[in-house]
């Protein structure tokens, strides 16, 4: 008998325990991040941004981030329960952002990433959560005022942009095309005199004319030559986040989060922002 009875106090115990570890494990957070661990937790989330441009998202010599795009994504991540440390931002050049998402090399990709037909058959994107123009970046004192000042001038861009072409097909055809390899080397031709002005959007436009050695030597000059909607990719199909990161984004405008990354990475420049765009709301 007593032997009958210490087996079912071992039962007893033995199932209370099973018990407690069951809703031990109920009560854990599963972020769904890429850094998922076996237990369905999550240590830390990837994240695709650029690591080239100045005031979207650049990675600086000291591993330190810094770009609107690098505050949006920290925002919408934190939102999504990870702090700054469980944050690993990956380098997504704009050639490999979808590959990146479907090989699920990244959660989701903040990196001047405009909404169009073709990317959005690949991708999903939460947002738009800016609203950019092409635009030109031109010296301080110049007198371009519109895009057909520029026939006979020094037009920049980088090879294979279709900004620059663009710009000489159906405003100045006459304009004196030069493409370089890099922003940074047209925006030195354009501090030098050599280069007229440089065309792209006018965010990145912007964060490179806010780097501290060209502050008050250019000016965008505000033609709005397209409509470019910045959005966050992420897998296709993945509804699930990209309706997370959409009440993310909503938050970060609601808060002034989102004002204030845009005056701190693009206020140097005299960056005229468009209003936070509602998302959803694709400007054609």
């Amino acid at each position: 008998m007593k032997l009958r009875k210490a087996g079912i106090a071992t039962i007893s115990v033995l199932a209370l325990a099973l018990t407690a570890t069951a809703c031990g494990d109920g009560g854990k957070k599963d972020k769904g991040g890429s850094g998922s661990d076996s237990s369905g937790g999550s240590k830390s989330i990837k994240i695709g941004i650029k690591y080239d441009q100045p005031g979207i998202g650049q990675k600086a010599p000291d591993g330190s981030f810094a770009g609107f795009d690098v505050d949006v994504a920290t925002f919408v991540a934190k939102e999504l329960g990870y702090s700054e440390d469980q944050i690993e931002f990956v380098e997504t050049p704009s050639a490999d952002r979808e590959t990146a998402l479907k090989r699920g090399d990244v959660e989701f990709i903040a990196a001047s990433y405009s909404i169009n037909d073709e990317r959005d058959k690949l991708v999903d994107f939460a947002g738009p959560y800016l609203l950019a123009h092409q635009d030109l970046l031109v010296a301080s004192d110049s007198d371009i005022k519109e895009g057909t000042d520029l026939n006979g001038k020094k037009l920049c861009s980088v090879s294979g942009s279709t900004s620059a072409q663009n710009v000489k097909k159906e405003i100045a055809p006459k304009a004196q095309l030069k493409e370089l390899s890099t922003y940074s080397e047209c925006l030195e031709g354009l501090a030098g005199g050599s280069i007229d002005a440089l065309t792209t959007d006018d965010s990145i436009l912007a964060g490179y004319a806010s780097q501290e050695q060209y502050k008050g030597k250019f000016k965008l000059a505000g033609l709005k030559l397209s409509n470019e909607n910045y959005g966050i990719g992420v897998k296709d199909g993945n509804t699930a986040l990209k309706d997370k990161i959409n009440t993310a984004l909503e938050k970060m405008v609601a808060d002034g989060a989102w004002q204030k990354a845009v005056d701190d990475n693009f206020g140097p420049a005299g960056y005229k922002n468009e209003p936070a765009p509602k998302i959803g709301n694709i400007v054609k």
